[in-house]
C-alpha cells in the first residue's frame, strides 16, 4: 500500500492572491511529492503492519519502527501526513462559527487571542516547522510548534508537544519564499484569509463527539 500524493481538489491558482499558484504548484507536486517517494523507499522490506499504516498512525507509533529507518520515516512519513493535512485546511471564503468558535472563546478568551497566539507560534519556530491548533487529551484546544516535519501525533517525547491536529500551518521557506521572501509574518497574516474553517470545525466536531478527546 505504497503513499500516493493527494489530489489538492482545487487549482493551484485558487488561493490567490494570498497564496500564489507558482508557490502552491511547487510546494505540491514537487516538496509533497519528494516526501511521498521518500517515505515509499523507507517503507520497502517493513512489516506489513507498518506499511499498511495511514502516515497518521505511523507517525503516531515511531517507538515500533526499526532504528535504521525511523529517522527517515519520522521526516518523510511526517512531511506525508503534515501536507495532507495542510492542502485540506485551505480554502478561500469561509467563516469560524458554530462550536469551534465557542471552543476557542471559551480555550483563548478570543477569537484574535487566539490568532495572535498562533501567529507567535508560527513567526518564532526557529528554522523550519509547523504552528498547529490541536485538541489536547483533556479535551482543550491549545497552540503548538512543532520542528521540521514533527507532528503532534508523534507525542511529547518525540514532537516536544501533543494533542490531536486540527489546523496546521507550514512555515518552510519553500511554502512561501517566491511571495513573502524572508517576510514570514506577512505569510502569516495571509493565513487567515485561506484557512477552510468548514473543514476545521468538521474535524474538531468528529473528534469531540467520538471521544471528548485527543487520545
Amino acid at each position: 500500500m505504497a503513499y500516493t500524493l493527494p489530489e489538492l481538489g482545487y487549482a493551484y491558482d485558487a488561493l490567490e492572491p494570498h497564496f500564489d499558484a507558482q508557490t502552491m504548484e511547487i510546494h505540491h507536486s514537487k516538496h509533497h511529492q519528494a516526501y511521498v517517494n521518500n517515505a515509499n523507499a523507507a517503507l520497502e522490506g517493513l512489516p506489513a503492519e507498518l506499511v499498511e499504516m495511514c502516515p497518521g498512525q505511523l507517525v503516531s507509533n515511531l517507538d515500533k519502527i526499526p532504528a535504521e529507518k525511523r529517522g527517515v520515516l519520522r521526516n518523510n512519513a511526517g512531511g506525508h501526513a503534515n501536507h495532507s493535512l495542510f492542502w485540506k485546511g485551505l480554502k478561500k471564503g469561509t467563516t469560524l462559527q458554530g462550536a469551534l468558535k465557542d471552543a476557542i472563546e471559551r480555550d483563548f478568551g478570543s477569537v484574535d487571542a487566539f490568532k495572535a497566539e498562533f501567529e507567535k507560534a508560527a513567526a518564532t519556530r526557529f528554522g523550519s516547522g509547523w504552528a498547529w491548533l490541536v485538541l489536547t487529551a483533556e479535551g482543550k484546544l491549545a497552540v503548538v510548534s512543532t520542528a521540521n516535519q514533527d507532528n503532534p501525533l508523534m507525542g511529547k517525547e518525540v514532537a516536544g508537544c501533543e494533542g490531536f491536529p486540527l489546523l496546521g500551518l507550514d512555515v518552510w521557506e519553500h511554502a512561501y519564499y517566491l511571495k513573502f521572501q524572508n517576510r514570514r509574518p506577512d505569510y502569516i497574516k495571509e493565513f487567515w484569509n485561506v484557512v477552510n474553517w468548514d473543514f476545521v470545525a468538521e474535524r474538531f466536531e468528529q473528534k469531540t463527539a467520538h471521544c471528548n478527546c485527543a487520545k
